[in-house]
């Protein structure tokens, strides 16, 4: 087995976004040998770059050598920040770069991240695309944002870019967690604006009724490592006590450790259910693991109608790491 990796260098960023989940208390990093660690443990088919702003870490260009060295299709999250490190050629050297933008205008975004930061994404947007690379625009969906999504899929299409939409997780907080109608009613007006190119987030999959949806791939397929050498089934899992070691020492079998075998678990009342249990991290950061997901309209007897199409064809390694939609431009 092949897993789909997602890893953090650092929890270092230049900005402090209120609705983001990494620790900021103390600053952790992987070292080098954390990362050869990892990519020699396990068979890595792609890596994603995430958690901070990873162009901080005094190794970043050394360890981006490193995985290109090693022929691993390599993506990365940035605000804008991590690619002003790199030369044209080595921007050129991912398989896809995505920028964070959480409101279609620059007053909001700004005024939610930080003064400069949206000029900052279009900026480094236009360079990539300029260099012929694949970008993605990701935002996350919360209950101040749900109702813009149609708006974030016109302002991705005007740039060149896919738009990329993760749901809301309270790893910190439950200020910005949606409601059961707001995140029906977000993906309505997504889906309304753009057309499906894939998706992971198992209650949307199983209401459009994807038959190639073989159910998430946390606990399954992906990895992931925090910058504190954690090693999570899922990037919102609350908890865990395997560390690198246990990566090394268990291998492809870290499946099998517990926190992954939670990560499988289909709670009592889903069984059958098309969405196979939903987000397995949604429902541990609630404390509810043997409950249905929130967001699940099945358990409910609800009937959720999405009028959508689809454009197939696209090779996006996030989609196999994450509970995550990709729509492009209608």
């Amino acid at each position: 087995m092949a897993f789909s990796v997602g890893i953090g260098l650092t929890n270092e960023c230049n900005l402090r976004c209120p609705h983001c989940y990494r620790p900021d208390m103390v600053v952790d990093r992987l070292t080098f040998q954390d990362v050869r660690q990892v990519c020699e443990s396990i068979p890595v088919t792609s890596m994603n770059l995430g958690v901070g702003e990873n162009g901080l870490h005094p190794e970043y260009q050394a360890i981006l050598d490193y995985f290109w060295a090693r022929g691993i299709k390599t993506t990365i999250t940035s605000n804008g920040l991590s690619l002003q490190a790199l030369t044209d050629p080595e921007v050129k050297r991912f398989h896809s770069v995505e920028f964070s933008l959480d409101f279609p205008t620059e007053r909001e975004h700004d005024g939610f991240r930080a003064e400069g930061n949206w000029r900052a994404v279009m900026g480094a947007i236009e360079r990539c695309v300029d260099l012929g690379l694949p970008v993605t625009v990701t935002s996350v969906m919360m209950s101040i944002n749900y109702d813009k999504f149609g708006q974030l899929a016109r302002v991705a299409s005007s740039v060149g870019a896919n738009l990329r939409v993760n749901i809301y997780q309270p790893a910190k907080t439950d200020r910005f967690t949606l409601s059961y109608d707001q995140f029906w009613e977000g993906f309505k007006r997504l889906l309304g604006s753009a057309r499906l190119v894939a998706t992971t987030e198992p209650v949307l999959a199983a209401v459009l009724g994807l038959e190639d949806f073989a159910g998430p791939g946390c606990g399954r397929s992906t990895v992931r490592v925090a910058p504190d050498g954690r090693i999570l089934p899922c990037t919102y899992w609350p908890t865990s006590r395997l560390t690198l070691a246990d990566l090394t020492a268990l291998g492809e079998g870290i499946v099998q450790a517990p926190e992954f075998l939670e990560a499988r678990q289909l709670p009592p009342a889903c069984d059958g259910c098309p969405c196979q249990g939903g987000c397995a991290g949604r429902r541990a950061l609630v404390g509810n693991l043997n409950e249905p997901d929130p967001y699940c309209p099945f358990v409910r007897g609800d009937r959720i109608t999405i009028d959508w199409e689809r454009v197939m064809g696209q090779d996006l390694p996030k989609v196999g790491s994450a509970c995550t939609t990709v729509v492009s431009a209608k």
